[in-house]
């Protein structure tokens, strides 16, 4: 059987953010906990991952902000063999991450190793996290393919993203191994909320 692990960032997904609502709509997906979501110290988080990939016989992994780095870390762990493909959407930059969160991040050096498993790079070209050079060059660094939202923030609940449906097709895009983006998917995710990402700027929630 394959899981689905949701994979939060910083300060986690609180109610109403997507990962959220997907976790309600499949009863048997399951979120990867962390003790600490405000401190968080790239160990810790990957012993928690690394356990949830214990627990089940395979999984998908849809992961969003600082939860695509903790990601990409575990792709050179023996556990990264479980993981049959990534959904990571809005992976922060840790410089920007650092910068704007009061708290210390230690997760160490951004991850550039290709990944060992198919991924799929979601984000936009205004979030605050990532620059749009920098969103391409990590997808690039990784293998993943790479779909680019446009004006839409950090894909957060401040972005206007509630149960965000259009990431289903997503997801069901990485399960399947679609290549390129066919004009039917771009003309959806053209459709999702225009960013209100200007006051994202000093928005540090649910990175």
């Amino acid at each position: 059987m394959c899981t689905t692990l949701i994979v939060p960032g910083l300060n986690g997904s609180d109610e109403g953010h997507w990962q959220r609502h997907w976790l309600l709509d499949d009863p048997a997906a399951q979120l990867v906990d962390q003790d600490d979501w405000q401190c968080p110290v790239l160990k810790d988080w990957l012993d928690r991952l690394e356990a949830a990939l214990a627990s089940v016989d395979s999984a998908y992994i849809v992961a969003h902000s600082l939860g695509c780095v903790l990601v990409a870390n575990m792709a050179s762990r023996p556990a990264a063999a479980k993981i049959r493909g990534a959904l990571l959407v809005a992976p922060a930059h840790l410089d920007r991450v650092e910068a704007m969160h009061p708290c210390i991040v230690r997760f160490g050096a951004f991850p550039l190793a290709p990944l060992a498993f198919p991924s799929l790079v979601v984000g936009s070209v205004n979030d605050p996290y990532m620059s749009p050079e920098d969103l391409a060059q990590t997808a690039a660094s990784w293998g993943s393919d790479l779909v680019n939202l446009g004006l839409a923030g950090h894909i957060n609940i401040a972005a206007g993203f509630g149960r965000w449906p259009e990431g289903y097709d997503l997801l069901e895009r990485l399960k399947t191994g679609a290549g390129s983006e066919t004009p039917a998917t771009r003309s959806r995710i053209r459709g999702l909320p225009a960013a209100r990402g200007a006051h994202l700027q000093g928005d540090v929630s649910a990175l």
